[in-house]
């Protein structure tokens, strides 16, 4: 019995021509059933409806000269209803868009008019096999966009090869068995491909052009294939993908954002709102690697990190990898973030525009010619009812008296800060042959937030301090950019080339005024402050290469030169320079590893990266090793192992008063080491078609871990406090273990994950103790609902995890100098000895899809609503000291928020 093979291309593009160029001209009154049945004879269509819905209803109209598309889209419209036509060459007729899958199995030969474009039968070879155990390469791409399909589906019938494309789009498959084979290519959110090879196909690169599926149904994971919002794949260890396309049936806060997505899975923290960094199986955001089309973006926040730094309508697709990576990365000591732009529509022009109340974001796709496409996007913040919320969130606190015979609560604190971010992106593609592709990606971001504010005075304290104003401005932004080229060698070696280039910059100004009355009731005025600067910049070249051997191995190999530099000043009462550490280092090394399937069950991942660094003049040596053994089709076990180094780390700077901060520094040989990691990993994953369990478990060690103290000798009122800086070295240990249950097929999907971990530190100043870490979060759980209802998709999402760690002045005292003056004091908690309150909240979203009567979707129309309970979760607590008084501020998290999303394409 023959299959039936759907010729997408010819099928589809010939329909698409019948329906723009014939015209229709006739007068119709008959029921809709009858129209369509006249369509398919008079114009050899298939059309495919449901008639008991369709004879119902009853058509009058009076068609003159009007395109068949046209005359199609109007009596559709009329009655609510949506055509589809698939890669077949068959047009469905559909009340809702979710009929689809329900007509394509209750297609008989009642509900089809037969015409002349009919489903085609997958062919019979033409002539008996010719070539056998041979190789097959090409390149996978959107048919309507051009842009290549990452993680598309490869294999041969009736065998056990299979493949999935690169990045690029391009796949190859060795020891074909014959020239008769089919290849069949499926992926999330197209229509299957099926080809018959024949003696002529095998001589030259394939290029399979798949059709786009009707986009509403909401399935989440298929095993080796990228088919929701958040996918794992359970032969490697921690790794996560991201489907940007379908970010939008998650709850967010502003728009849908890339990198706050990934802190809903398992071993990823989800209860640092300021931050849209990685917090990574206990570590911290600059030990997690992001690079963005081959260079590095070393701040990835906007907005007090509501924003990640990266437009979604700008990404192609993005990987995260939870520990034990590649050897091809190097210079973290946590995980990997790699983000690759799209690179754009080569066939027509499309814009869009998603407008929220914090934001405005536009992107628009442009074939320049037949070569080369150029992608941009913008995106820029702007006041109004929402974005004053959230700034006038951050600064209303919960101010309290401490201190001996001090107490009692003050009020909240107001202030309408003036605050802004935006970033760009640009992204130009040109393929000059078939072998060699030119790619300029450029992005840059800035923000600025004042933070500025009157300190309220608790009511026992009025009658000595008049006033305190805190200034707290900051800036920060980054720049990147790199030019690509892409090399294919030969049918299986290919290599990118890159040059990048990476700079980050970050000022604040933090400084205290206010008046006191003196002993005589004399108003006096004190001032101090700091003014910090830091900056890096980043410049190099690096040469990746890709050698596929054969079906069972692949040989992966690059070298890397890179020239780094930081700056880190900080100055105090604009006058004393306290810290004005400038450093750079020149490093160059390379990478090699081997991807081994010795069978259908066993996969190796061998490797090693060497390092050299310039201000050590030491050569450092990174072995790496992952597998992954598939006991049953259902159960894999998996583990990795690998030794990490950072040369370059965001340092934290304790500060008990005002929350501790960080800034970027260079290694060296005196103060600041270089960090160091060890991963062990290991995991087990049952996986059917609808469920997933996946259980992982990791133990990390650390060392070269670097802190910077700031002690204040002297803060008493009318005086300028003196400062004193130091660099303490510590280690460290993160070990946990992460439970994922996963629904992935279905109208109702989603996940529950829950995470033991733990992330302690040890440095000496502290003691011989190890002590939480400031990441430290020992119990989360989370749980993550959407369903999909025809074009309506909903979402819930609550989390829950323990407080996280903190140091507090406890008491305070004054110490009488010989010289008569007064020094006040204080005493602290054991390093991070406390723990704020435990964190929970309910996010809710609703998505409604905008579609064509054609089926396409042209945009949105979206409602979140977050921290549904309005719950008061801490960030962090500040204290001011006044006559031997702790002024405590606890500055809180977002309570109830509300937003609406809309979002439009255009071609």
């Amino acid at each position: 019995m023959l299959l039936l093979l759907f010729v997408g291309f010819r099928s589809n593009h010939k329909l698409k021509k019948i329906l723009k160029k014939n015209s229709i001209s006739k007068f119709y009154t008959c029921s809709l059933d009858k129209m369509l049945d006249t369509l398919a004879l008079d114009y050899h269509l298939n059309i495919v409806f449901e008639r008991d819905s369709l004879q119902k209803m009853d058509v009058v109209e009076h068609f003159f000269n009007d395109r068949l598309q046209d005359a199609l889209g109007k009596v559709c419209s009329e009655f609510g209803l949506h055509y589809w036509i698939e890669a077949n060459g068959i047009i469905y007729i559909l009340q809702n868009t979710d009929d689809l899958a329900r007509l394509k199995k209750t297609n008989k030969s009642d509900n089809i008019a037969s015409g002349g474009i009919k489903p085609v039968l997958l062919p019979d070879p033409v002539e008996p096999p010719s070539h056998f155990m041979f190789s097959i390469s090409g390149r996978v791409v959107d048919q309507g966009t051009g842009e290549p399909l990452p993680s598309a589906s490869i294999s041969i019938r009736n065998t056990h090869l299979t493949t999935i494309t690169r990045n690029d789009g391009n796949f190859i498959l060795f020891n074909i068995p014959s020239d008769t084979c089919v290849v069949e290519i499926t992926n999330s959110g197209y229509q299957p491909e099926k080809i018959r090879l024949d003696a002529k196909k095998i001589k030259e690169p394939l290029v399979i052009e798949l059709f786009t599926a009707l986009n509403t149904l909401n399935e989440v994971t298929i095993t080796g294939k990228k088919s929701g919002v958040m996918n794992t794949d359970t032969k490697k260890v921690g790794v996560l993908e991201l489907n940007p396309a379908s970010l939008d049936k998650l709850p967010n806060i502003g728009e849908k954002d890339i990198l706050r997505a990934f802190q809903l899975m398992p071993g990823v923290a989800a209860t640092n709102e300021s931050s849209s960094g990685a917090y990574v199986r206990g570590g911290t955001p600059d030990q997690n690697l992001v690079v963005f089309d081959g260079f590095t973006i070393y701040q990835v926040d906007h907005l007090y990190g509501f924003f990640s730094a990266f437009n979604s309508n700008a990404v192609k697709d993005v990987q995260l990898y939870k520990g034990g990576f590649s050897s091809q990365f190097g210079g973290r000591l946590s995980s990997v973030t790699e983000i690759n732009g799209k690179d754009g529509n080569k066939n027509d022009a499309s814009y869009g525009v998603d407008l929220s109340l914090l934001s405005v974001n536009a992107f628009a796709e442009i074939p320049v010619n037949n070569e080369s496409t150029l992608v941009l996007a913008f995106r820029r913040s702007y006041q109004g009812p929402l974005y004053n919320k959230i700034f006038d969130q951050f600064n209303t606190s919960t101010v309290q008296g401490g201190g001996p015979g001090r107490g009692g609560p003050g009020g909240p604190e107001q202030t309408t800060p003036a605050s802004h971010f935006y970033d760009a992106d640009l992204h130009y593609n040109y393929r000059i042959d078939q072998n060699n592709v030119l790619t300029w990606s450029l992005y840059n971001g800035e923000d600025e937030t004042n933070n500025s504010r009157a300190l309220q005075i608790p009511s026992f304290l009025t009658s000595s301090v008049n006033s305190i104003n805190i200034t707290d401005y900051t800036k920060y932004g980054n720049l990147g950019s790199s030019v690509k080229w892409f090399k294919k060698w030969s049918k299986n070696v290919y290599s990118n080339t890159f040059i990048t280039y990476s700079s980050f910059f970050n000022d604040r100004n933090r400084s205290t005024a206010g008046t006191i009355d003196d002993s005589n009731g004399d108003p006096v005025s004190f001032e101090s402050g700091i003014v910090e600067k830091n900056s890096l910049n980043d410049v190099g070249v690096k040469s990746e290469w890709n050698w596929e051997m054969n079906n069972k191995m692949k040989f992966a190999y690059g070298g890397f030169l890179t020239r780094q530099g930081t700056n880190y000043n900080y100055v105090q009462n604009d006058t004393s320079t306290l810290v004005n550490e400038r450093e750079s280092a020149f490093s160059g090394g390379g990478y090699a590893e081997l991807l081994i399937d010795p069978n259908d069950k066993l996969h190796l991942q061998p490797g090693v990266r060497e390092t050299w660094f310039g201000p050590t003049s030491k050569l450092y040596t990174e072995p790496r090793f992952s597998a992954s053994y598939l006991l049953t089709d259902h159960f894999t076990l998996k583990a990795a192992t690998g030794q990490f180094y950072q040369f370059m780390n965001q340092v934290t700077q304790e500060d008990i008063l005002n929350g501790n901060r960080n800034f970027w520094l260079l290694s060296n040989n005196t103060n600041i080491p270089v960090g160091m990691a060890r991963h062990y990993m290991g995991g087990v994953s049952y996986e059917t078609d609808k469920f997933l369990i996946d259980v992982e478990g990791y133990y990390k060690t650390l060392s070269g871990l670097t802190e910077y103290t700031l002690r204040q000798t002297n803060a008493f009122p009318g005086s300028i406090a003196t400062l004193t800086q130091d660099f303490y070295n510590g280690t460290g240990y993160a070990k946990g273990i992460e439970v994922l249950l996963q629904k992935k097929l279905g109208n109702y999907t989603g996940w529950i994950s829950y995470t033991l971990g733990q992330a302690e530190d040890k440095f000496a100043v502290f003691g011989n103790n190890y002590f939480p870490a400031d990441q430290d979060v020992r119990h989360e759980f989370k749980t993550i609902n959407m369903y999909h209802y025809y074009r309506w998709n909903f979402s819930a999402v609550w989390l829950f995890s323990t407080g996280h760690p903190y140091t507090a002045p406890l008491t305070t005292y004054t110490i009488s100098t010989l010289d008569g003056n007064a020094t006040t004091a204080y005493t602290v908690s054991g390093k991070n000895e406390l723990r704020l309150p435990d964190y929970h909240r309910l996010d809710l979203s609703a998505t409604y899809d905008l579609l064509k009567i054609s089926g396409n979707k042209i945009g949105s129309i979206g409602i979140s609503l977050f921290n549904v309970y309005n719950h008061t979760n801490v960030w962090y607590k500040e204290y001011q000291i006044q006559n031997n008084a702790a002024i405590a501020t606890n500055v809180d998290y977002l309570g109830f928020t509300p937003n609406i999303t809309l979002s439009l394409r255009w071609k």
